[in-house]
Parts: C-alpha cells; structure tokens; sequence
C-alpha cells in the first residue's frame, strides 16, 4: 500500500513558527556579539565548509540536536545549559524553525531562529567567516 502523507514540511515549518520567536535578519544581526546570546548553527559541516559560518556560532548538526540538549544524556554539551537566548539557524530558515521548536518543547528557554537563515543573513551583510580552504 502506499504512502498517504498528510502534512508535508511547509506546514511543520509554519506550524513550529507559531510556537517559536522567528527573528528577521537585521533583529539577528543586532544580537550578534551579544555575551547572553548564543547562535546555533545547525547545518551539516559539508554546508559549513562550502559557504563558510557565523563568527562565535555554536554549531550543532541537526541530527545531534536533541542529544546535545539533554543534560541527562551522554552526549549533552554544557553550552545548552547556559542562562541565554539561543537563536537557531540554518541555510534557509526551515530546519531551523523546526530545531527551535524541538529545542523549546525539551525545556531550551528563550529560543528563537533566523527567519531566511544563514543565506538571508550573508545578504544582508551579517559578519561571516569564509570557507575553510581545502588542501
């Protein structure tokens, strides 16, 4: 029998951006350097190495996420445990929206993400670090 998906990625975008603070580009841009705010990059290290990161940016691969939030797991990483704003992103916005609102159900408070992501915020000229040159 095939599949019947029912909800398609938009709509879980759009429904965890009901849940969640979603910031524009120039709000995000005015918290950079920020000491009670951490930016977590969670795009995958290829993404990283091809268009470069946000300088001070924690980066956290999507599929670590919840791992790396839990104080209770092997794998948690003390940043989470920080009393700060943490502000998500990725390359456009949508897995972002999501990672905050997976973030902000596991306990993660405030937490909001960069409407446009990573992309929006190099357009509109938010400080960058190139791309790791390859050997």
């Amino acid at each position: 029998m095939p599949q019947n998906i029912t909800i398609g990625y938009k709509e879980l975008c759009e429904a965890a951006e009901r849940e969640i603070e979603t910031l524009d580009t120039a709000e995000a841009i005015k918290l950079a350097g920020r000491d009670d705010v951490v930016f977590v990059d969670i795009r995958d290290i290829r993404e990283l190495q091809r268009d470069g990161k946000m300088p001070g940016a924690f980066h956290c691969p999507r599929g670590m996420l919840e791992f790396w939030i839990d104080p209770n797991g092997s794998y948690y990483k003390p940043v989470f445990g920080q009393d700060k704003k943490f502000v998500f992103f990725c390359a456009g916005g949508m897995r972002s929206a999501l990672a905050a609102q997976t973030a902000h159900r596991m306990g993660l408070k405030p937490v909001a993400h960069i409407r446009g992501g990573f992309g929006a915020w190099k357009k509109q000229g938010g400080p960058t670090e190139a791309p790791e040159a390859k050997d």
